[in-house]
């Protein structure tokens, strides 16, 4: 499998990306990494993310100090079960797993091996779950389970194996971990609250001194949401509860979301993320006060702190990366596809990434072979230059600050004419099926091109109530010439569910076997 075969290139293909360190700690990743789940064993710490339709998809990350993290594997290349993931056209249009695919996994580590369970949000609903002796060298599938929502997998003293899910339900596995076990437990083990809205979410499940503590998110009735806590002697109950932290740090919606964990020295930390609108939910660090028996998150007034002692740290890291394109292989570890990869429309020429148009579509969101990294904050800024020479009558390529309502520089060859184009782009889904019934599409901006390559540039305004990227072009790589006016970059749930990434793309709309060549991607962040 190609996965397998770049994670044997792990160690020496990576290499950090530092940047100075800014005035606070918090966010420890300005970037999207939500749901995160995170153990720790021996002195390292492995965490494991949501990307629902990117491919590969699952991201393990590795960590020596809860503030550096490197992806070392992910769980899965791609999912194949339905056509969805392939964005296979329908009737009702291009069928998607936007927002959907993976959810919420759940990290353990259990005699020797490790485990993640996760399911996916689509349908038919189900079940994955994986297991490695080594998250350096990738994952196998060990079994397909029935569906349980934002679950917390959970091995007991005595070998017995639950699964936490939904709002306080309790389901035993069988001992093959391949199904529930018939006759086993499955119950509520807690009913929420009357002020409570809707589901409670997020389950994460630790065992500390002979108490079971599941930890998760609640949403109060006009009110916003909070990280609480289930206590209970037994598993089975019963449990009682305690809000364990409610801040909107920074002035950004609250912070809810995560789970806790040990360091070899005994002091412990919450890892949970917020939402940070259009750069999606980014992961907070924070202490964790063993208070009367409950895991209280945050500092002595219950707040996320700016930085957090010892672990501040004199470099801070970011996921993304500048990429040259010019090695023999796609650094997967950063990049990720928009939904399963088409293989046999891509290539790295030793000089190039080339995006072969290999189907006839009639926009981006069903376009395959869409390539993406994250957009970082508070500010960040990357180009890239696109030859755009061997492009076909009706071809689309660019550069796009990619999210359900999207902001692109796209390239385009229509009647032998060359366009540069800035839009902003809109994608509307069918309900349930989550199909592209639409996409509405406003352009401010239309040049025409000379030449066969030009650079092009994003940049992104993520701070406090802002969310603004820029857009710009060049001939030369140096004098850049600001195109198409500001773009109000947007979270939105029900589209992608994602924080808006960089994304590089080729489509056709009229006939296949045109193609673009990308070099000399190039990513900043200003210092803060």
């Amino acid at each position: 499998m190609r996965q397998k075969r770049l994670l044997l290139l792990a160690t020496a293909l990576f290499s950090f990306h530092l940047l100075p360190l800014t005035a606070q700690t918090n966010p420890v990743i300005w970037a999207d990494v939500p749901d995160p789940d995170v153990i720790r064993v021996g002195e390292d710490y492995w965490l494991v993310s949501t990307t629902m339709h990117l491919m590969p998809g699952g991201p393990i990350m590795h960590s020596r100090d809860l503030v550096h993290w490197q992806t070392m594997s992910y769980l899965f290349d791609t999912i194949t079960d339905i056509p969805k993931y392939d964005l296979a056209p329908t009737p009702e249009g291009t069928s998607t797993v936007y927002g959907r695919g993976q959810w919420a996994t759940s990290l353990k580590y259990h005699d020797g091996l490790f485990w993640a369970l996760f399911s996916t949000n689509d349908e038919p609903h189900r079940s994955f779950l994986f297991k490695t002796d080594d998250p350096r060298r990738g994952w196998t599938l060990h079994a397909r389970l029935p569906h349980f929502h934002d679950s917390s997998l959970f091995f007991d003293d005595d070998g017995r194996a639950y699964v936490f899910s939904g709002t306080g339900l309790l389901t035993e596995l069988n001992q093959e971990l391949t199904d529930k076990q018939p006759g086993g437990i499955e119950q509520l083990v807690f009913e929420r609250d009357s002020d409570e809205d809707g589901l409670l979410e997020g389950s994460r499940v630790i065992k500390k001194d002979g108490k079971y503590y599941l930890i998760m998110i609640s949403w109060p009735k006009s009110k916003p949401r909070r990280q609480v806590c289930y206590r209970a002697d037994n598993i089975t109950g019963p449990y009682e509860k305690r809000v364990i932290l409610e801040d909107n740090f920074m002035g950004f919606p609250y912070a809810a979301q995560g789970t806790i964990v040990d360091d070899p020295q005994g002091n412990w930390y919450g890892l949970i993320f917020q939402d940070r609108n259009a750069v999606g939910r980014v992961p907070l660090l924070v202490p964790c006060h063993w208070t009367d028996g409950w895991p209280m998150l945050g500092d002595e007034h219950g707040k996320v702190p700016l930085n957090l002692s010892p672990l501040t740290s004199h470099l801070s890291q970011s996921l993304t990366v500048s990429d040259s394109f010019s090695g023999p292989r796609l650094d997967l570890y950063h990049w990720q596809w928009n939904h399963n990869p088409v293989n046999t429309a891509w290539q790295m020429t030793g000089k190039a990434l080339r995006l072969t148009n290999s189907r006839i579509v009639d926009n981006l969101f069903a376009a395959p072979n869409t390539l993406s990294q994250r957009m970082e904050g508070p500010q960040c800024s990357a180009s890239v230059v696109v030859d755009f020479n061997k492009l076909k009558n009706g071809d689309r390529a660019g550069f796009a600050a990619f999210n359900g309502h999207s902001g692109v520089l796209t390239i385009c060859r229509d009647q032998g004419k060359t366009y540069l184009t800035c839009t902003h782009q809109t994608v509307n889904f069918t309900e349930p099926e989550h199909s592209i019934s639409s996409v509405d599409t406003v352009e401010t901006a239309r040049i025409p091109l000379k030449g066969r390559r030009i650079y092009l540039r994003i940049d992104g305004d993520f701070r406090l109530n802002r969310d603004i990227a820029t857009f710009y072009y060049s001939y030369d790589g140096s004098r850049w010439t600001a195109f198409g006016g500001e773009f109000q970059m947007r979270y939105d749930y029900q589209r992608l569910f994602m924080g808006t990434r960089y994304a590089l793309f080729c489509y056709a709309t009229h006939q296949t076997g045109g193609y673009a060549d990308f070099r000399q991607f190039n990513f900043s962040k200003p210092d803060q």
